[in-house]
């Protein structure tokens, strides 16, 4: 069979096999767009040091940015070759995957709550993007609970009120996991009550794709974030 007839006979193939290339070229431009940046914030940073500052940064950068990638790359294949069901989340990329044993079972677009210090000097918490591996604690739903943290409404810049816990602060559906972190929907009451801001340190996805894969979850099923 010449390249003429197998177009004819194998159109849909050709078409997915062109789809792929070009979803492969856009993550290789995301990916060639984010290392410009980084390179051009650090060279704007040691811009303003001398030579020893600049020798110490290289030495600590270099050691932490190759530490940082055996460990994500280490993470991603742990939750790729792990036969249980689990979420993993890819945290620069804002996407969550229900997988088991390297099948993907559903992709779900996330927002990552942004990298911020919270409270009032001295008592201050640096909050940034998860990573590493949580598991899940429990399901919340509408009519449960959530006693919201003192400086999220110092961070919204609203009062603190004497009772924080809040039905449905987390949204209608929401997966609280160990070390504090959270992934939640969208809520119409509380603190969070505001398309254009997501929880530092938190995932928020659509109630949707969050009632869609819970059914799924239980206590100790892991969360891989990378």
């Amino acid at each position: 069979m010449d390249f003429r007839e197998f177009r004819r006979y194998h159109k849909s193939f050709l078409l997915f096999f062109a789809i792929v290339l070009v979803a492969l070229a856009g993550l290789d431009a995301f990916v060639v767009y984010k290392r410009h940046r980084y390179v051009r914030e650090r060279e704007r940073l040691r811009a303003g040091m001398n030579d020893a500052e600049r020798r110490k940064t290289d030495l600590v950068l270099g050691s932490e940015d190759n530490r940082l990638k055996v460990m994500m790359a280490l993470l991603r294949r742990q939750a790729q070759l792990d036969k249980q069901i689990h979420l993993a989340v890819a945290v620069d990329s804002g996407s969550m995957y229900l997988e088991r044993e390297g099948a993907l079972l559903r992709e779900i677009p996330v927002r990552i709550g942004p990298e911020r210090r919270v409270g009032t000097p001295p008592d201050t918490v640096h909050m940034v993007a998860p990573r590493g591996e949580r598991t899940v604690e429990r399901v919340l739903g509408k009519s449960d609970g959530w006693e919201v943290p003192a400086w999220v409404y110092m961070d919204r810049g609203l009062p603190v009120p004497a009772e924080r816990s809040v039905k449905g602060a987390l949204g209608p559906v929401a997966i609280l996991l160990t070390g504090g972190t959270v992934i939640y929907a969208p809520p119409s009451a509380g603190p969070l009550n505001d398309s254009s801001y997501v929880l530092p340190g938190a995932v928020r996805a659509s109630a949707v794709d969050l009632r869609a894969i819970v059914p799924n979850l239980k206590p100790g099923t892991a969360v891989y974030f990378y």
